[in-house]
């Protein structure tokens, strides 16, 4: 299906800082074809990437580019579609008037299987949540209960903007099988641990294997992930680098989440976790890594130096005691930043603009500095960011010709965002998801008025409370 979009607000970037522009947008195929009329000349649509650089004025221009220049709209009509160079082509038109449009948030680390035990292991450390909590319950939970729980947290995303997800999973094919049921966008890894890639940890790196083989495609790609340095032996940790080098995939890992898990790895290794797998060859620019709360050291320029991507979970880290991500820090040695929720049993929501507002406002109070990780900033490494992390800068994360056409409408007479004074303030300290109308993701509609479209929603919580009843 094509669409022009009409009447909406784009959030684009031009060289004087971020605008809601109204301006029309056209869906080909699955990515955006144009931005602007196609009657306009180039030189009319020369801002063409949307949410990133310096905020300077976010308020809504009713002067859009094209529109207004003089330009005739060639071939506009709502009945028959567009005529371009001769060629007519049909469009379904959308009015988005009141709506904002913007790139779908990326959410950079999650466990989507854990939204089964959502608010399960509260108020409890990081132990006795992890060991004599959660890894009980996930070692009696059926194999398709992870399906249902999956797809449940599919729909939480999706609910609240969320387009593209990076999950680790421990249920073999469940998570790809839950991301491809709801038209997700998803970069998905099985789980490793053990002393040897291909001895006691080979079953779990061929399920992973086995994943990639049968789910991947043009929405969801497979990372290998290895779980953390405390569950994989330095063997295993090399011999996933060498893996992911030969299949050109790429990694993630818990790490330094903790400061026990720091202190442990100084103590027998005689290194931090970041030093440990500086030298086990690990870290390179295709590597994710996840929390980085527990920064020491050297710790910063090891992972500057190596270009690896940090996904910051300030809810996760905040409610497990074990602290914040020096982000202002790491900001400042030009790391690339993106944000993740981690998994409903630790966050307890999968709610990225939740995420977002609690990042700004976190590390304004640890600073004790009202511009630290500002608006901007914040929106940037929900979606530019974790675009660059998963090598798909200017294809994700944007609105630009030839991006991939993931997409959220907000609307911008919700009681939370008006009077839309800055689109940017509203987008990181005003939204809570509840604004999130409608979703789409190459160019296909997910969820539209708010009615999901791929999920079933009544039978996933069927299928949820049944399994809560049995397992937990």
């Amino acid at each position: 299906m094509n669409y022009k979009i009409e009447n909406g607000c784009l959030l684009l970037h031009t060289e004087e800082g971020f605008q809601a522009v109204k301006q029309d947008l056209y869906i080909e195929d699955g990515k955006i074809a144009k931005i602007g009329s196609f009657g306009a000349g180039k030189e009319e649509i020369r801002s063409g990437s949307l949410v990133g650089g310096i905020e300077k004025d976010s308020r809504i221009l009713e002067t859009g580019i094209g529109k207004g220049s003089g330009i005739p709209e060639a071939g506009m009509s709502k009945g028959s579609g567009v005529q371009e160079a001769g060629i007519e082509k049909d469009y379904q038109i959308i009015d988005a008037s009141n709506k904002l449009i913007m790139p779908g948030l990326i959410n950079m680390h999650t466990h989507a299987y854990m939204t089964v035990m959502r608010n399960y292991a509260d108020d409890v450390d990081f132990d006795e949540w992890l060991f004599r909590r959660v890894m009980p319950v996930e070692d009696q939970l059926p194999k398709e209960a992870a399906y249902w729980s999956s797809l449940l947290g599919c729909m939480e995303m999706i609910q609240t903007g969320t387009t593209s997800f990076v999950d680790m999973h421990m249920y073999h094919k469940q998570s790809p099988k839950a991301a491809q049921q709801a038209g997700m966008r998803a970069f998905i890894g099985r789980g490793l641990v053990g002393e040897d890639l291909y001895q006691d940890g080979f079953s779990r790196f061929q399920e992973a294997l086995e994943e990639k083989e049968a789910y991947e495609s043009d929405l969801i790609k497979f990372i290998l992930s290895p779980h953390a340095i405390y569950s994989c032996s330095g063997k295993l940790l090399s011999q996933v680098a060498e893996e992911a080098a030969k299949r050109d995939m790429q990694k993630q890992i818990h790490l330094s989440e903790s400061q026990a898990e720091v202190d442990n790895a100084i103590d027998k290794y005689g290194k931090t976790p970041v030093k440990y797998l500086s030298d086990l060859g690990f870290l390179d620019k295709g590597t994710i890594l996840a929390h980085c709360v527990q920064m020491r050291q050297d710790d910063l320029d090891i992972l500057r130096a190596h270009q690896a991507n940090i996904v910051t979970n300030p809810a996760s880290n905040a409610k497990l005691g074990n602290g914040f991500a020096p982000i202002c820090e790491m900001a400042e040695k030009g790391l690339n930043i993106c944000i993740g929720t981690d998994g409903a049993c630790s966050n307890n929501t999968l709610n990225m603009f939740r995420e977002m507002g609690l990042l700004s406002i976190i590390h304004k109070g640890i600073a004790q500095d009202s511009t630290a990780a500002p608006a901007q900033f914040v929106i940037k490494a929900a979606t530019e960011h974790a675009a660059k992390a998963l090598s798909m800068e200017q294809k994700l994360g944007v609105i630009a010709e030839q991006a991939e056409a993931d997409l959220v409408f907000l609307d911008l007479h919700a009681a939370s965002l008006f009077p839309n004074n800055n689109i940017l303030s509203s987008l990181c300290y005003s939204a809570n998801g509840s604004e999130v109308e409608s979703v789409m993701v190459k160019g296909r509609f997910v969820m539209r008025n708010r009615q999901m479209l791929t999920i079933d929603a009544e039978r996933v919580y069927y299928e949820v409370d049944k399994i809560v009843r049995k397992c937990l």
